[in-house]
């Protein structure tokens, strides 16, 4: 191990690896991890994690860093730095930007303009063209292997695909290469209908929930469950917020449809009450719902019937926030607090939980299974040959979240003011340091668009 040229020892650290919490010493060179030892060698550069957790750098599967066309709500230079801060070192963007990414060839341009402005790795989410499914059907899978669809229509989704026949299109195209397809699930036409009857949308946050029930992500559930029977179709369901979802979603899983869902730390962490209390700033789609659907999803989470842990990072300016109900839109910066989100949570619901269980649970939903879900070579795991992504992480520490913490472009958080346990000490991307919390400092902008069909540790890269 002396002979290879390491260039960072992490010393002193408890070792999540997909074999279990060890003590050792991880070794990175040329931006890959090349082995766990007993001890560093010599003259190599060292950071010592102090006793803390090192993690393998974190992946959130479901970001909108809004570039294109949007950047006055975010940006990569912010958006990355947000993800660092919060233990994510890549990240997968989604399509709803100006112009969206409803191309290979819409695709490739982002990647260009993102290139050399971000800290973390990317991959994308293409969107699904409702007037084109075909293009799924020869979608070159080095530059999306997964699609966006919206199953109904918010203020920056750019297509909404409610009808039968084109869902059906989509995914009999999305089934024929193998597209994985990731849903917003809610029913528009039954969103239509209410507002019809109601007279509108809704304008009060007393009533949001009510506006916007259960029944209508319910539904798109039932509607995705068939498509994915008749076609085979691999479909990852996002942001799932009542119990009748989860235990959909788990039981077609167990009867072996290859169907899989994501939680969010916002419907972990809210519920109905703040939205009522708190208005815009936990206005989300789908709604926030009640504690008894709450703690549901967290069972889905212990009991591993949840895929995966995403923020849904969509931020949105103050002023926007601050409009009128109806056109306020959803959406709530989160890639910075989604970890610590649900390790608080965690820690708080299940006290007595062996932490070591507890972080082996955080890393599995934030790293090995997006990595295997979406492809990602090299990611999410703490072994040899990964990439040298690592994250020193202090289990214990307790502290307040304020404004000036927040690295987002949009400048606030949802979570301002909540007393979080855990909190990202380090992150480290290919073997550089690209957060430190002491140093109150960011690294340089070296993140890579990662191509799904790597298979040298995620090293290949696009753009």
């Amino acid at each position: 191990m002396a002979r290879v040229n390491v260039q960072l020892a992490v010393v002193n650290g408890r070792l999540v690896t997909p074999a279990g919490v060890r003590p050792g010493v991880v070794l990175v060179a040329d931006g890959r991890i090349t082995g766990i030892a007993d001890s560093a060698p010599g003259h190599v550069r060292v950071l010592d994690a102090g006793g803390r957790y090192v993690l393998p750098g974190l992946i959130d599967s479901h970001v909108h860093f809004r570039t294109p066309g949007l950047e006055y709500k975010e940006d990569w230079e912010h958006g990355s730095r947000a993800a660092v801060a919060g233990g994510v070192t890549t990240v997968m963007d989604m399509p709803n930007t100006v112009p969206p990414a409803l191309h290979p060839d819409a695709v490739v341009a982002k990647a260009r303009r993102i290139t050399g402005r971000s800290l973390v790795d990317f991959a994308f989410h293409i969107g699904a063209d409702p007037l084109h499914p075909e293009v799924l059907v020869d979608l070159d899978p080095a530059i999306a292997r997964s699609a966006k669809v919206f199953m109904a229509g918010h203020h920056t989704a750019p297509t909404v695909i409610s009808e039968p026949e084109v869902l059906d299109k989509v995914f009999a195209a999305a089934a024929a290469s193998g597209v994985r397809l990731v849903l917003h699930a809610e029913d528009q036409r039954l969103h239509d209908l209410l507002d019809a009857w109601r007279g509108g949308p809704p304008h009060a946050y007393r009533d949001y929930e009510r506006w916007r029930p259960r029944s209508s992500p319910i539904s798109a559930v039932v509607q995705v469950l068939e498509l994915v029977r008749r076609h085979g179709t691999k479909a990852h369901i996002l942001h799932l917020s009542s119990a009748e979802e989860a235990d959909l979603v788990a039981a077609a899983a167990a009867d072996g449809l290859p169907v899989t869902f994501e939680l969010t730390a916002h419907h972990l962490s809210f519920t109905d009450a703040d939205t009522v209390r708190g208005g815009a700033r936990t206005r989300l789609a789908p709604a926030i719902r009640g504690p008894q659907d709450q703690d549901r999803l967290w069972a889905a989470l212990r009991a591993g019937e949840a895929a995966t842990l995403g923020s849904d990072h969509a931020p949105h300016t103050r002023d926007e926030k601050e409009r009128p109900v109806a056109d306020a839109p959803p959406g709530l910066p989160g890639v910075q607090e989604l970890a610590t989100a649900v390790w608080t949570g965690m820690r708080r619901r299940w006290p007595d939980e062996d932490q070591d269980t507890a972080v082996r649970r955080l890393v599995h939903h934030l790293g090995e299974a997006p990595a295997d879900l979406f492809g990602l070579a090299g990611k999410g795991r703490l072994v040899a040959g990964a990439d040298g992504d690592l994250v020193v992480f202090d289990p214990d520490r307790r502290w307040m979240l304020s404004a000036s913490d927040i690295a987002s472009k949009c400048g606030w958080s949802a979570y301002e003011g909540w007393t979080f346990t855990g909190r990202v000490q380090v992150t480290v991307k290919s073997g550089l340091v690209v957060y430190d919390r002491e140093q109150g400092t960011f690294g340089a902008p070296g993140g890579r668009w990662l191509s799904p069909l790597s298979q040298e540790g995620g090293r290949t890269g696009n753009g």
